[in-house]
């Protein structure tokens, strides 16, 4: 009797180890499916605009809304100078080039959504917001990216509605720190200086490469290798954001 008593003592022990095991294990799995960041101060939503400073890490990125003309331009200096960058691409753009999408997606570079018809999100009203969202989740789902996460506001316009909007759809504002306005082609030498001079760690810079740039792609032949020169990394969006602490914007 002594002898099935411990047996059974020893068997609920070892049950109970096991039970908890599964339990930790299930936990931890569920959580690589809830890693996205959601950044707030106090309860307030806000929107990524800088990595930690305490990383030499910095997120170059890329908006496109219309036009192919620049993009293998673009994509061709980076993979020259092995460089990693952030892509953020509208909806409606993307199902329309999907072939290069999907050459984004292969030179490496991570993706990141402008919303689908890249319209203001304060000229509309909330629910026409959640469905720009949900319409262009639903077009990269159909591209094969289920996974993506970060959009960039269309024009960078945002506010508390706006960021609610976001985090309800389950996605990430992400803004910048450093912007030459390339798109208004101020000339190559003005880009580069803009971004040389101010670029450190954890900035986020904003490029374009939609077909509005024409001094972009010869600027990066400076840009690339030069910030690489001041000891910086390039990194994704994603990266920047594992890697350290990052600085977000109010938004009022």
């Amino acid at each position: 009797m002594v002898f099935y008593s411990l047996k059974a003592d020893r068997w609920k022990r070892y049950g109970v180890v096991v039970v908890l095991s599964l339990f930790c294990a299930l936990f931890l799995w569920i959580g690589r499916f809830n890693q996205q960041p959601v950044f707030q101060n106090n309860g307030e939503l806000r929107a990524l605009s800088q990595g930690s400073e305490d990383l030499s890490f910095v997120a170059l990125t890329f908006n496109i809304s219309w036009g192919s003309d620049k993009v293998q331009e673009i994509l061709k200096q980076l993979e020259a100078h092995q460089v990693q960058a952030t892509f953020f691409l509208s909806g409606s753009w993307a199902e329309r080039h999907p072939d290069i999408v999907k050459d984004i997606h292969e030179g490496k570079h991570e993706i990141g959504m402008m919303g689908y018809d890249y319209e203001s999100y304060l000229e509309m009203k909330p629910e026409h917001v959640s469905q720009d969202l949900n319409k262009a989740k639903e077009a990269f789902e159909k591209l094969g990216f289920e996974d993506v996460k970060w959009i960039r506001p269309p024009h960078g316009h945002i506010d508390k509605e706006v960021l609610k909007r976001i985090d309800e759809a389950g996605l990430q504002a992400v803004q910048w720190s450093i912007n030459p306005r390339d798109w208004e082609n101020p000339g190559t030498n003005q880009i580069i200086d803009q971004v040389m001079n101010k670029g450190s760690k954890g900035d986020i810079i904003l490029m374009h490469a939609s077909d509005s740039v024409k001094q972009t792609p010869k600027a990066l032949k400076v840009i690339l290798p030069g910030l690489k020169q001041k000891g910086l990394e390039f990194v994704s969006i994603s990266e920047l954001v594992s890697g350290s602490e990052t600085k977000t914007t109010q938004v009022n």
